[in-house]
């Protein structure tokens, strides 16, 4: 305290506004109040998103929130390429430490640099927000087709009047042939206006159509070429002069003969042979010199010269020789074969025990003859009648034999 001499100081209570203190000296006892003030200067903490321009399509949402610091609260405000904002079309909410900038559909009228001032008396900070707002491009102008050559055709259109708020990424070219009617992608993002399409199908007539496309996309409509481009076939000359026609007629002649060949009852078998003749000549089959065209048991293909006849479940009937017959106008010529069929009758001896077996009446026979039964491996029973029944044991029988 000025005027004073303090042998000592203490102190009592601190706050964060001021600080109380006492002084003792001798008789006399003086209390003060002292205050500090604590201040922050202002200062925008930018997103980094924020950092670089800002894109939405048009209808999208912007709601940014930008913290600050200062103390005591700074006085945050808003411009909109220096002017102030339409409050029509922005709100603004102002928080201790953030602002929030909200447009409900962003239009592209509100693309620009929006900038935000934070005051704190003479002090001030500010940062700048670059918000772009995009839509597709319109249509490219003025295509038309230039040149029709071959199986190639050129194309020219220009740019188009509105690019949508964004640069142009590239054109997207489509043809389609007419009696399709299917539009098919030629080629993307292509940043020059003119282009020549190759690889068309001779015979046929095109249409084109050119999109324009930026980052929101590609435009909704694309312009058609008004001509058709007409594929033509190239025009053939034949020379003949100086050239020996050739009569490339031949009768038949078998290059492959068919191949004798033994089966097994119920599995299907294929016999196989090749013919060269021209004209194509008629096949006919045969067994054992007997036509079997319309047969259901047999199945006869023929393509490019290979001939096939298929036999169906054969059995111990259908053994034989079989035939390929073809004939043309020219002549004929036949192969054969021969096809075995295992599985048929076969005569199984009895036991020679059955000599020595009781009753004494035995049959004067040794042997008999066994057909196989179908569905049945390896059991037959056989019945024997002679007057009377005969019951042998089954132990004096061949094992695949039941009395």
């Amino acid at each position: 305290v000025p005027g004073s001499s303090a042998h000592g100081v203490r102190s009592h209570a601190v706050s964060t506004s001021s600080e109380l203190c006492s002084f003792h000296h001798r008789r006399l006892t003086t209390n003060c109040s002292l205050s500090f003030h604590h201040s922050e200067h202002p200062k925008i903490w930018l997103p980094r998103t924020l950092r670089q321009t800002y894109i939405r399509k048009v209808g999208d949402t912007v709601n940014l929130l930008i913290p600050f610091q200062g103390k005591p609260k700074p006085r945050a405000t808003w411009t909109h390429d220096g002017y102030a904002l339409d409050a029509s079309r922005v709100s603004v909410r102002n928080g201790e430490q953030d602002s929030i900038l909200f447009i409900r559909e962003a239009q592209r009228a509100d693309s620009g640099r929006y900038q935000l001032s934070v005051q704190l008396g003479e002090l001030e900070a500010t940062a700048t927000i670059d918000i772009l707002v995009i839509e597709r491009p319109g249509p490219p102008q003025s295509i038309k087709l230039v040149d029709v050559w071959g199986s190639n055709a050129t194309l020219e259109w220009t740019p188009p009047q509105d690019t949508g708020n964004a640069a142009l990424l590239g054109y997207t070219v489509q043809k389609a042939d007419t009696k399709s009617g299917l539009w098919f992608t030629v080629l993307e993002r292509y940043h020059h206006t003119s282009f020549t399409v190759s690889d068309l199908i001779v015979g046929n007539s095109y249409s084109f159509r050119v999109f324009a496309e930026n980052q929101c996309g590609l435009s909704e409509t694309a312009p058609i070429t008004a001509d058709l481009a007409h594929i033509q076939k190239a025009a053939t000359i034949s020379k003949t002069e100086g050239f020996a026609q050739r009569d490339f007629s031949e009768a038949p002649k078998f290059t492959q003969p068919l191949a004798d060949c033994t089966t097994v009852t119920g599995y299907d078998t294929q016999l196989f042979c090749c013919v060269r003749a021209s004209p194509k000549p008629k096949i006919i089959w045969l067994k054992n010199k007997m036509d079997i065209q319309g047969n259901p048991k047999y199945r006869a293909l023929s393509h490019l010269g290979i001939c096939s006849l298929e036999i169906r479940k054969p059995g111990p009937f259908d053994r034989g020789i079989y035939t390929c017959k073809a004939v043309n106008p020219l002549g004929e010529a036949s192969v054969d074969c021969r096809v075995d069929v295992k599985g048929e009758c076969r005569m199984h001896p009895l036991s020679p025990q059955l000599k020595n077996s009781e009753p004494s009446h035995k049959p004067a026979w040794s042997q008999a003859w066994l057909a196989p039964l179908a569905g049945a491996l390896g059991t037959v029973i056989i019945r024997m009648y002679l007057g009377r029944r005969f019951n042998y044991p089954t132990s004096y029988l061949s094992p695949n034999i039941i009395l």
